[in-house]
């Protein structure tokens, strides 16, 4: 499939800026790809359509405050340093993107906090926005983590950060159940599940399995080719434990439904499949690109948000669904004032 195929007008006060005010009461698009019938719900209705025994496998990643401001030594010039991924504990070194990044070169020194209490070097250009920094601390490490993310902002998406930050961003761009940090961008098919939803499912029956995704901004970065053969995903680290497997596999043995909520799930999953359907334990990196078509082996249900024109995750919804009607769902969205990205609505793809 080509890039150009994902492309679709999407208005720009279609992206939610906020939150619905519970987590379970945004709306559900029900899409049954075996007959094409889209349905209009509540989220917290996904629990009519699972049984006994049924599972839903969620991503338990939790997000870091990885936006930081600092300013530049000796000119002062204000700098946004989004941390990515901590290269080397002992050496305090991290992975980041800095903006504007015309501005800083090998050897510059970056102040954070009201009295510069933190001090960052930069030690290497990595790509033209990517930096490595040495962080100057000399304490314990647990000690520099918590000071260094006491500096640190919830990591909004650009387009949601352009209004003024809110008190409960930081609450409500975590799922409940994020244990695992390590995400610079929240699995947002999460969000949608309150506690009491949680409860209601289980009183129902209804089995969880957590696996980590630690998703990054691979996720929403451009892809600049038309052939979507030649694109090379970021690679994220994962863990998909035992325990997990063994819930997958003996769910899909008994024949019951496998819910992978949120293209993070799907992703993790369908990376560490074997050759007859059944999950390993794994514990490494992905950069496992799924577009269509793809056969999928394990999860016969998927819940997603509604996402970007020309983007990996939207990509991976419609291989999921297939295609022609995805893309026809998201026609639909558009028209009945679905919200989109982030804190947007949800859809429910069910392929049993």
């Amino acid at each position: 499939m080509k890039l150009s195929q994902f492309k679709f007008k999407l208005p720009e006060e279609k992206i939610a800026l906020h939150p619905t005010k519970y987590r379970d009461e945004s709306r559900l698009m029900v899409v049954h790809k075996k007959t094409g019938e889209i349905e209009h719900r509540v989220f917290k209705d996904v629990l009519n359509y699972f049984d006994d025994k049924d599972l839903f496998v969620f991503n338990d990643t939790k997000v870091f405050p990885a936006r930081l401001y600092g300013n530049k030594e000796k000119t002062g010039a204000r700098i946004e340093v989004f941390l990515l991924r901590e290269l080397n504990e002992e050496l305090r070194l991290w992975d980041v993107l800095v903006d504007p990044a015309r501005k800083i070169r090998i050897g510059n020194k970056l102040y954070f906090g009201e009295d510069d209490s933190m001090v960052a070097e930069v030690i290497d250009n990595t790509t033209s926005r990517g930096r490595t920094l040495r962080f100057l601390y000399d304490g314990p490490h647990e000690e520099f983590k918590k000071a260094l993310y006491a500096l640190g902002e919830t990591p909004l998406p650009k387009m949601i950060v352009n209004r003024e930050v809110e008190e409960d961003d930081a609450e409500r761009f975590q799922s409940i159940f994020a244990k695992n940090e390590g995400a610079v961008t929240a699995p947002t098919a999460s969000l949608h599940f309150s506690r009491e939803l949680l409860k209601r499912l289980e009183i129902k029956g209804i089995d969880f399995a957590y696996i980590t995704l630690h998703a990054g901004l691979g996720n929403f970065r451009d892809i600049d080719v038309e052939d979507l053969t030649k694109y090379k995903m970021d690679s994220e680290q994962m863990v998909v434990s035992e325990e997990a497997v063994n819930m997958v596999n003996n769910a899909k043995d008994m024949g019951k439904s496998v819910c992978a909520v949120g293209t993070t799930v799907m992703r993790a999953i369908e990376s560490t499949v074997s050759t007859d359907g059944h999950l390993k334990p794994y514990e490494g990196w992905t950069n496992k690109f799924i577009f269509p078509p793809y056969e999928f082996t394990v999860a016969d249900s998927l819940i997603s948000n509604f996402h970007m024109p020309l983007s990996t995750l939207l990509m991976l919804v419609a291989a999921f669904g297939g295609y022609d009607l995805i893309m026809d769902a998201y026609n639909v969205a558009i028209k009945e004032d679905y919200r989109f990205g982030t804190y947007g609505d949800a859809m429910l793809v069910l392929d049993k």
